[in-house]
């Protein structure tokens, strides 16, 4: 409790971390609210599951390269300010994907929405960073994520009642209202201000010096790998709901009960991370979602399947965390301006290889071999968890 709110002065105020976790609860139920109809709102425009898989592996190309394309104004810029005009871009890109029907225009925008989100998810993660001891990050990670995934299981169960009584569009104006409560929010709360440094411009250089460290690349990978499996849950899984007859409520119901461990289960193990060591839970968490896969393939039960994806989200409450806490802990105060915003492209990278492999197996295979393709995709990282460093957060206390 000490970390969201102290007592000061005989009343309670919320920390600077309470605040940022209160603030990732509200933008998360926009982002929420959106990942839950974006496959369905896509597939509207091609009619096709492998078409979505490919239209949304060029978005996160589009991505990958804007982490890179932006490190110099990450460096020398305010992140608040750059959080600040993030949201009110993405407040108004929300607004027009409400109304528009002509596929062209919604790919331009798709674009440019994907290129704001980039300085969005950098500037809040180095603020998050910037206003956490060093010994408390994962415990601090752990709770903002907690409290974001509770974003997770509110936000598909409005938007899958929005979709089904209003129709996808609706829901873009109802994640707008998020983001405009979400931009005051943050402009009350009193966040320590995060540093600026020289910027590297060379954008090549940046991109060769990030992977010429192993340990970079490695929680590159394990980072990457969270949003890899995300790739199979919020865009391949909500088409096969549709497919099934199951309609757009029930999307909202799965993406809610996906949502439920990750609550529980986050700070949990976030906090056991800092006392253990990141290498066992990094194993055991990959090594769960990966058994629970292959189980999947066996089934053809629509319901068996979305309960063991269901059971699947408590490995990943023990890795969504724990990985970006990694990647702070092995790096250094300058190396973290420099290559936090690289280091996010593992989001668009294995987000990217996850969707065009599923596509092609979409093109190839029935649904079904989706499982068998993410359980090795899991396993492959349950075995580059061995090769993490032993570090425990809090020896250094």
């Amino acid at each position: 409790m000490g970390i969201l709110v102290k007592k000061r002065h005989g009343f309670y105020h919320l920390t600077r971390i309470g605040g940022l976790s209160i603030l990732g609860l509200i933008i998360g139920l926009a982002s929420a609210s959106i990942n839950t109809i974006w496959a369905v709102y896509l597939n509207g425009f091609v009619n096709n599951a492998a078409m979505v898989g490919l239209i949304a592996s060029f978005l996160t190309l589009v991505s990958f390269f804007s982490y890179f394309f932006f490190i110099p104004l990450i460096e020398k810029s305010s992140k608040k300010k750059l959080f600040s005009i993030s949201l009110v871009l993405i407040f108004f890109f929300y607004i027009l994907f409400s109304f528009i029907n002509n596929f062209y225009f919604f790919l331009l925008l798709a674009v440019l929405m994907v290129i704001t989100y980039t300085l969005r998810i950098t500037s809040f993660g180095l603020i998050i960073r910037d206003n956490s001891k060093k010994q408390n990050l994962s415990k601090n990670e752990g709770v903002v994520y907690s409290l974001a995934n509770t974003a997770w299981v509110i936000g598909p169960l409005i938007a899958g009642f929005v979709a089904s009584r209003f129709g996808e569009k609706r829901v873009f104006l109802l994640a707008a209202v998020f983001l405009f409560i979400g931009f005051f929010f943050f402009k009350s709360i009193k966040v320590q201000k995060c540093g600026k440094q020289k910027p590297d411009k060379d954008i090549i250089n940046n991109f060769i010096d990030f992977f010429r460290d192993r340990e970079r690349i490695i929680a590159y990978v394990l980072g990457g790998g969270v949003n890899l499996w995300w790739t199979l849950i919020y865009l391949f899984i909500p088409l096969l709901i549709i497919n099934s007859h199951l309609g757009d409520l029930w999307v909202g119901y799965f993406l809610f009960a996906i949502a439920v461990p990750l609550l529980l289960f986050e700070t949990f193990f976030s906090n056991m991370a800092g006392k253990k060591g990141f290498k066992k839970i990094f194993k055991i968490g990959y090594l769960a979602v990966a058994i629970l896969a292959f189980v999947c393939f066996i089934f053809s039960s629509i319901y068996i399947i979305l309960i063991l994806l269901v059971l699947a989200s408590v490995g990943m409450a023990m890795l969504e965390p724990t990985t970006e806490a990694y990647f702070f802990d092995i790096s250094s105060k300058k190396e973290e301006y420099r290559f936090y915003g690289p280091y996010n492209t593992a989001i668009d990278s294995l987000g990217f290889i996850g969707r065009i492999s599923a596509s092609l197996v979409l093109l190839i295979f029935p649904f079904k071999f989706l499982f068998i393709l993410f359980g090795v995709f899991m396993f492959l990282l349950f075995l580059l968890s061995f090769k993490t460093k032993g570090i425990i957060e809090q020896r250094r206390q």
